[in-house]
């Protein structure tokens, strides 16, 4: 990195992570920021590009993993359903499993208004 101040957005660019992590690791490794002159609200921030930074940055960069792709079929119920339950909370996968035990399927799917016909 060849500038000694950048923003989390830049920073961003150049490592090839999210500008939403470089906040985190900001926040996590408190590295030393300044406002970014001319910006009101104090939300915008300069990173000081020390030799802390470089290091932490260095070490991410041996730790990434090459790019994967992850395909799922779009019309695949098994795949759209453990995704919707994987996004409840445990309190509704809870209720949820204790109303499958509860009624069964056939409960659950008149419960939707779906019959057998």
């Amino acid at each position: 990195m060849k500038k000694e101040w950048l923003t989390p957005e830049e920073l961003a660019n150049e490592t090839g992570y999210s500008r939403q992590t470089v906040n985190k690791w900001i926040k996590r490794e408190n590295w030393t920021t300044t406002p970014k002159p001319g910006v009101q609200g104090g939300k915008a921030r300069l990173i000081h590009i020390d030799e802390r930074v470089k290091s932490f940055i260095q070490s991410m960069r041996n730790l990434n993993e090459p790019n994967a792709s992850y395909t799922s079929q779009q019309h695949s119920l098994p795949a759209l359903l453990l995704s919707s339950v994987q996004q409840m909370t445990q309190n509704e996968q809870d209720l949820l499993a204790a109303m499958i035990l509860r009624e069964g399927i056939k409960g659950v799917l008149q419960r939707l208004g779906i019959s057998e016909e």
